[in-house]
């Protein structure tokens, strides 16, 4: 083949490597500079650990980490230039809708209305890797709460029966005693 050719060749099949990369199949030794997404496949809920990372001034978390090294954003405070950066790939189109339904209470809330963008389930759950609702203890239904590091329904159901808490440090205390092992800061980082 000629360079023509073949400089023809490789314009028709970039979009085709590219949609390959962003899906993370292709060629295992590719490098790329955007966070491995979470090992998980369930949403941001049980097994999703987290750990502190940044504050805003007010105390409300900004952003957490997960184990697996996945910058989480709070949907309450991010910026779109945070947002952008943080979710790989993330289309321009969203940003706005991010930020438009803010403050967020709930991750049903969140679904619901990114949602109505046709966003389908398995998009969401993607995004849902990335950023997160901060949690208040006396308030946060059980999708909410399954944010938080280990909690699956039957913790949720647990943390809601003992309600209401004095404070965020008995909400935590009640957590890692229905999940031993539970690192308090990690739970912290992700209440509101």
């Amino acid at each position: 083949m000629n360079s023509t050719r073949l400089a023809a060749v490789a314009i028709l099949l970039a979009p085709a490597a590219l949609f390959l990369a962003a899906c993370g199949g292709g060629d295992s030794n590719t490098t790329t500079s955007q966070p491995a997404p979470a090992a998980t496949t369930s949403r941001t809920g049980a097994g999703a650990d987290v750990a502190p990372t940044t504050a805003t001034a007010a105390g409300t978390p900004n952003a957490s980490t997960s184990a697996t090294g996945v910058k989480k954003l709070n949907l309450n405070t991010l910026s779109a230039d945070e947002l952008k950066k943080t979710i790989p790939n993330f289309p321009d189109r969203f940003v706005t809708e991010f930020l438009e339904y803010r403050p967020y209470v709930s991750i049903q809330q969140f679904r619901k209305e990114i949602g109505k963008y046709n966003v389908g389930q398995a998009q969401l759950a993607e995004w849902e890797k990335y950023v997160f609702v901060p949690v208040k203890p006396n308030d946060a239904d059980a999708e909410t709460l399954k944010q938080l590091p280990k909690v699956d329904d039957a913790v949720a159901a647990k943390l809601i029966a003992a309600r209401p808490y004095a404070n965020n440090d008995a909400f935590v205390a009640k957590l890692t005693e229905l999940v031993p092992g539970s690192d308090p800061a990690q739970i912290k980082a992700l209440l509101g």
